[in-house]
């Protein structure tokens, strides 16, 4: 799952003092939900099997689970659960939580497991892992794993805005180079399927022995420009939409909406603006490596004994941002050559190419990322930078 804000462990609470909670691991899938569970007082877990997808069939679980215990115990009990972050998104985690549920989602990747080449596999094995990844959470074990903040559902909703752009123009993209590579078989590289007039280029073509184009040939080229022609128009009104989210209005220019404020800065483009703001931005982060690593632009170190060496940046993060930064960085440097991040890249590089380039490019990428994110929250323009001219 991307665009996850992630927090270390940090609850400091005990399984043992605490015995009044029933603590419940879910194992998603298609087809069936594994749940097991730990009851209070409990060293034997337990699991039970409900239909994949039914919330009411988990609710009446728990509900009957709870009331089992209950009375076993003599008293109230609370449920902790936790699941990953996975296919299903929070729409499960916002359930349980409006059903009095504490529940908790994890980033899968940042959880222990066997070292082993072959290791076993299995949804008891994951649904067992789960439950004691939560209960060292809970007591507070550095570093045991790292715990997804849900987005709300109106902040899940608007970063749809980018992300249909991008699935867009990857589809426009296929298709292109489709029609390019149909046409390449009979030796025409010349055709642009995205200029103005290609529908009546199309009817003037000719092979490369001198033939016109075949007849059906040509009518699937027709078909793909229409498919293309379909895109374009869904992508306009997609980019008038997110203009409107980032532009601000005329009641907003003296305070503008965090969005706006990104589009102030020249380099900086309405979609940039878009991407950074609706997947990372818009939250709440405690510091800039929280900032650095929410995008998977932290460092990662390797050292063991007199080992020392960085294996770059983790890509842990949001994949979106990531590659957002990477390409605004280019854009910084050109359009913001007096920043202070723009100075440090040309002391550090000067007129190297190649390896080191691409490297530090990626240093500037981070550096520039925690700037916006300090611009954003605090209202801090990045040292030396320029705003653009209304």
């Amino acid at each position: 799952m991307d665009g996850q804000n992630l927090c270390p462990a940090n609850r400091g609470e005990s399984h043992s003092s605490n015995p009044a909670a029933l603590y419940v691991s879910l194992e998603l899938s298609s087809a069936k939900w594994l749940i097991t569970l730990l009851a209070p007082g409990s060293e034997k877990m337990s699991r039970h099997i409900v239909s994949g997808g039914s919330g009411d069939a988990l609710l009446d679980l728990l509900d009957r689970l709870k009331e089992k215990c209950e009375r076993s115990i003599g008293s109230p009990i609370r449920i902790v659960a936790i699941m990953e972050a996975g296919r299903d998104g929070f729409w499960i985690h916002r359930l349980l939580e409006a059903n009095q549920v504490e529940s908790h989602v994890v980033e899968a990747a940042s959880m222990a497991v066997s070292r082993r080449h072959r290791r076993a596999k299995t949804d008891a094995i994951d649904g067992e892992t789960l439950l004691r990844t939560l209960l060292a959470w809970k007591r507070g074990e550095p570093r045991v794993c790292a715990m997804v903040r849900p987005p709300t559902p109106d902040e899940e909703d608007q970063r749809r805005i980018s992300r249909e752009r991008e699935i867009l123009v990857e589809e426009r993209i296929g298709h292109t180079n489709r029609i390019k590579g149909l046409l390449a078989s009979q030796g025409i590289r010349d055709f642009e399927p995205l200029r103005k007039g290609c529908r009546e280029r199309l009817e003037e073509l000719r092979t490369g022995d001198g033939r016109p184009l075949p007849f059906r040939l040509k009518a699937e080229i027709a078909r793909e420009l229409q498919r293309i022609e379909l895109l374009m128009r869904q992508l306009d009104a997609v980019e008038a939409e997110r203009d409107a989210l980032v532009q601000p209005t005329a009641t907003e220019m003296t305070s503008p909406r965090p969005a706006c404020l990104l589009l102030r800065l020249r380099g900086i483009g309405h979609q940039a603006a878009a991407v950074l703001y609706l997947e990372a931005l818009f939250r709440q982060f405690d510091n800039r490596r929280q900032v650095a690593a929410y995008a998977g632009l932290a460092p990662s170190p390797w050292k063991s004994g007199q080992c020392d060496r960085d294996q770059g940046v983790s890509k842990a993060g949001n994949p979106r941002v990531r590659k957002m930064m990477i390409e605004l960085a280019w854009l910084w440097l050109r359009y913001q050559p007096g920043s202070a991040v723009s100075r440090w890249f040309q002391e550090r590089v000067g007129a190297e190419r190649g390896r080191v380039r691409r490297i530090s490019i990626v240093a500037v990428a981070r550096k520039l990322l925690v700037a916006l994110w300090r611009y954003v929250t605090l209202g801090e323009i990045p040292e030396g930078a320029v705003l653009k001219t209304v």
